[in-house]
């Protein structure tokens, strides 16, 4: 999707978009709040407007798709069957106008070309245990990190929350950098540190096979460490160079593949208050999970702006893949039912329970071949609730003739939700520049393959023109 670059706004266009965010937000709130759960128990589809009503009402998943998203299906045709109210366009055209262009800013060919399970941009020993959705990420944020790290002098890496490894056995076993590895499971810190014995075992293997290619230097596994590295703390381990620095003391630069929730802003935290750390380039996801107060806002201009408050249920939409769901309108396939069975469900629930209200449904598998009335009786006994419950056949089915109204809804919500990251992410940013660093963010991934992809990069010093080394792809 179209939208605003990141990259190269000054801080008085960043205060600016923060504050058109905050009002647009406001205005549709509503929208945002609402849990397409409740799309029957709350009458969600008369909250709104008439004419949008009559404009979605009828339209297929591809035609949401295409007119609603902006996003049609290869080969298709953008035809309007209507004449659409200016309201339903501005929100279209504003969406699109305010959020962060989530597109990198290079065109290569897809490295999953040959084989939809292996990057051709990695070698065989670094894609073993790794999905292909992993071998994308675990790729391109190394290079990041090799590039920033070349920039700015740093003498070791931090990756924290590395879960297996993936990113860290990169940077160290693939790109010659000196990591550190923080994940607070014991689990899979000794998965992780079975995985970089394999892998040096392979590499062993290939370069015996291939003498001619020989390592740059020593090869040096990541030292893993497990610790919880907690929100409202330093962590002291953090901080402990690998070893001393020949110029007296360490540079460290921190990193954090999907650092979750509370653990993107504790990285910023580190960053911005310990001088040893002087670059940052951390993805952030599971907005839902930031603390409130503590992980949002963090800028002094956010938090003054009439409207700022981000409820769960937006900081939980914008963590939804926009690109992935287009993708299912365009094949319209059956799975897309899901949310009118599950609102469906809803109402005999609050039938039988008045005091329940969105309980969770553990995953009823192939929902699709499922009549609705089968998938209310498995979802009632998940719940606790009669499974034998006599139901209203008749309602079920005038419920379940209204599915493309909840996709419609659901979509309509769903193109807000990357405003919400927007506002989130450029908080981070005016945070930074308010302590009086410098930072950007990045697409650095392929969005339709890995939907959080916009990467924070943060330095003590300005990189200048340097920067734009770091937005290019490596050959």
């Amino acid at each position: 999707m179209p939208g605003v670059s990141a990259r190269g706004l000054s801080h008085a266009e960043r205060r600016q978009l923060a504050a058109n965010l905050t009002r647009v937000l406001s205005l549709y709130r509503s929208l945002l709040d609402a849990y397409i759960i409740e799309f029957f128990t709350d009458q969600l589809w008369s909250t709104l407007p008439r004419s949008w009503q009559e404009a979605l009402d009828g339209l297929n998943p591809p035609q949401l798709a295409a007119l609603l998203l902006g996003m049609p299906a290869e080969g298709d045709m953008v035809r309007y069957r209507s004449v659409w109210p200016l309201t339903l366009l501005a929100l279209k055209s504003t969406a699109s106008a305010l959020a962060f262009t989530r597109t990198p800013g290079f065109q290569t060919p897809s490295e999953f070309l040959e084989n939809p399970s292996q990057s051709s941009r990695l070698t065989a020993p670094f894609r073993k245990h790794v999905r292909p959705k992993k071998q994308h990420e675990i790729r391109r944020l190394g290079e990041l990190v090799k590039k920033l790290s070349d920039l700015t002098g740093c003498t070791q890496v931090v990756d924290v929350g590395s879960g297996q490894g993936h990113l860290s056995r990169f940077m160290s076993l693939g790109l010659g950098l000196k990591v550190k590895s923080i994940e607070g499971d014991r689990r899979l810190v000794e998965r992780a540190r079975r995985l970089d014995r394999e892998l040096l075992h392979a590499l062993e293997k290939e370069q015996r096979r291939k003498p001619q290619v020989a390592p740059t230097g020593p090869r040096r596994s990541p030292q893993h460490v497990v610790r919880w590295v907690e929100p409202a703390a330093l962590c002291d381990e953090l901080l402990l160079p690998l070893e001393h620095s020949p110029r007296g003391g360490a540079r460290l630069l921190l990193t954090g593949l999907h650092a979750c929730g509370d653990l993107s802003v504790t990285l910023l935290r580190h960053f911005c208050c310990c001088p040893e750390v002087v670059a940052l380039a951390s993805v952030g996801c599971c907005y839902m999970k930031l603390s409130d107060p503590g992980g949002y806002p963090l800028s002094q201009w956010v938090a003054a702006l009439p409207g700022c408050e981000l409820s769960y249920r937006l900081r939980e939409g914008a963590c939804h893949a926009l690109e992935e769901y287009a993708e299912r309108l365009q094949r319209a396939g059956p799975g897309l039912r899901t949310h009118c069975y599950r609102a469906a469900l809803e109402t005999v629930i609050r039938r039988a329970q008045p005091t329940l209200r969105r309980p969770g449904v553990q995953g009823i598998p192939r929902v699709h071949e499922l009549k609705i009335e089968e998938y209310v009786q498995r979802g009632l006994q998940r719940v606790g609730l009669d499974p034998q419950l006599p139901l209203n056949l008749a309602a079920l089915r005038a419920q379940q003739a209204q599915e493309n109204r909840v996709v419609a809804f659901f979509s309509l919500a769903l193109l807000l939700a990357p405003l919400v990251e927007t506002l989130i992410l450029l908080d981070r940013l005016l945070h930074l520049q308010e302590q009086g660093f410098h930072a950007e963010l990045l697409p650095i991934f392929s969005p339709e393959l890995s939907p959080r992809n916009l990467a924070l990069v943060a330095t003590k010093r300005p990189l200048g023109q340097a920067f734009s080394v770091l937005e290019t792809e490596d050959g």
